[in-house]
């Protein structure tokens, strides 16, 4: 069995069979949510030390409530399509400046997906394809995606004039009910930009998993500080964001 650990800096670190017990141990502790004591003594007396580089306290917050959760100091996108294997995901919008993306990819293919990804040629970085996916700048076969997972255009991290405006990228990639499939599943990792990359009524559709994926955010955190650390020799995990 792969043992995860001491330290989880990438997705790199995991193989499918790490990615697979990370993900079966969510689902446990996503049952620990619906209680009204919201806690396990899994990690009692451990400390968690959480150092980000970058701004991020969605991230930060759900680290810190999945360690509190597990009683240390300080849902997953598989639960609705069973294995991966065979499944087709598109990744659409600011690809360049994500830091999820690159991540996804690894994880996705890891688990058997086909992934392509979708943007303006200047939003999609160079050599994308050598991770193991494929590279459009055309929505044209987004039909053929089983899940669209749409990326935040993060404006905060533009230098440069990357697409003419907001109006003409949201015309030709702003992902709406019109350009969706009956029973394409829809994510996007947050906080959104209503009305850019999304429509309101993509956001609120019944398509749209992004509430969920909010929630099972927490559960696989839970999932990765537990693997990391029971059994592990060190009482304190610095986690790198």
């Amino acid at each position: 069995m792969t043992r995860i650990g001491p330290h989880l800096l990438s997705i790199d670190d995991l193989d499918r069979a790490a990615i697979e017990r990370i993900l079966d141990r969510a689902e446990s502790f996503d049952e620990v949510s619906g209680r009204e004591i919201k806690k396990v003594p899994a990690l009692r007396g451990r400390t968690i030390v959480n150092l980000f580089y970058e701004s991020s306290t969605r991230t930060s917050s759900s680290f810190e409530l999945a360690a509190k959760r597990l009683s240390a100091d300080v849902v997953s996108i598989r639960r609705r399509l069973g294995s991966l294997d065979g499944v087709h995901i598109w990744i659409v919008g600011d690809v360049l400046h994500s830091r999820v993306a690159r991540s996804n990819i690894l994880a996705f293919t890891r688990m058997g997906a086909s992934v392509t990804v979708c943007g303006p040629p200047t939003l999609l970085p160079r050599h994308i394809e050598a991770l193991g996916c494929q590279a459009t700048a055309s929505l044209e076969r987004l039909p053929e995606a089983d899940v669209v997972y749409v990326l935040r255009m993060q404006q905060e991290r533009m230098r440069d004039s990357f697409v003419p405006s907001l109006r003409e990228y949201a015309s030709r990639y702003q992902i709406t009910p019109a350009r969706l499939e009956p029973g394409q599943l829809l994510m996007h990792p947050g906080p959104v930009n209503r009305g850019v990359e999304l429509s309101g009524e993509a956001i609120d559709s019944p398509q749209a998993l992004i509430g969920a994926q909010v929630r099972a955010g927490v559960a696989v955190r839970m999932a990765v500080l537990y693997e990391l650390l029971v059994g592990a020799p060190t009482s304190t995990l610095a986690a790198v964001a």
